[in-house]
């Protein structure tokens, strides 16, 4: 099926691009309809085309480690999706279906080829925006990485959260403990002193309830403190676990380059070692 040139306007990758330019490239794509559950193409296909969402709805889906399909993306019109793969020709790293009936722009390398042959310029126009959503990844996850887990979790709190952690952290201080400590010892001396005429003679009935009623009130707010604290732990623990995990692979990355580039210097050794080379 044909394509408009002006549709692909719509397209961020191809936005920069003049109606010469949108005409060439629209001369060598297609429209591709699939129906709902149908498949797009699947991990391990070879990648030969990328798609362009036009109109419907497709889900992007990878398996994790646990082999659990997780949702990768849900491209809106104008979004691309299997398009590093086709760039790379390497095998294709997740799912692609159709939830329902969805018209795609089908995209291969040839396309872009032909568009880059008889127009050169087209090249920079498309790097130019490659380079701006490259830019924008760049800003998001700087975003990310320099936020404090604390601040993030301070920022949600609802007031009675704040409360909570107030009365847990002056509860727990010995500026509590000195102060509740003198208020107990002034208030039964004032009770014995004043013996018949006291308000709560010994042994101080009207006391304990008050510190009955101030450990039932205490106790369900410090443990919401402490939920909040353990909300923290493990948010920390998770993010501790992610700068491991990306640790890791880079660690075997350099040790993959390193490997590559012991293999290069054997190579060159050997080169040097064999007889008729250079000295």
């Amino acid at each position: 099926m044909p394509c408009d040139p002006q549709e692909l306007k719509h397209v961020p990758l191809f936005e920069l691009l003049d109606d010469e330019e949108l005409a060439v490239l629209a001369a060598q794509v297609q429209l591709c309809q699939f129906a709902p559950r149908q498949r797009i193409f699947k991990i391990g296909d070879v990648s030969m085309q990328a798609y362009v969402m036009m109109s419907g709805k497709v889900r992007v889906t990878t398996v994790d480690e646990d082999q659990q399909e997780v949702v990768i993306d849900e491209p809106e019109h104008g979004d691309l999706f299997g398009f590093a793969s086709m760039l790379e020709q390497t095998l294709h790293q997740s799912n692609a279906m159709a939830v329902e009936e969805s018209v795609c722009l089908e995209l291969d390398r040839d396309d872009i080829a032909t568009l880059l042959q008889q127009k050169p310029m087209a090249g920079l126009d498309m790097l130019t925006v490659l380079g701006r959503q490259f830019h924008a990844s760049q800003r998001l996850i700087q975003s990310r990485a320099s936020r404090n887990a604390n601040e993030l979790i301070e920022e949600e709190a609802t007031f009675g959260e704040r409360i909570a952690d107030e009365v847990a952290r002056f509860g727990g201080s010995w500026h509590f403990i000195i102060w509740f400590g003198v208020v107990l010892v002034a208030y039964s001396a004032l009770n014995i002193v004043l013996k018949q005429n006291a308000w709560d003679p010994y042994p101080f009935i009207l006391l304990n309830l008050f510190l009955s009623m101030l450990a039932s009130i205490q106790a369900p707010v410090i443990m919401m403190s402490q939920n909040r604290q353990d909300t923290k732990d493990r948010l920390r623990s998770e993010l501790d676990f992610d700068v491991n995990r990306r640790a890791e692979s880079e660690i075997q990355a350099l040790s993959h380059k390193l490997n590559l580039l012991t293999d290069k210097i054997g190579d060159i050794e050997e080169l040097l070692r064999s007889p008729g080379s250079p000295s």
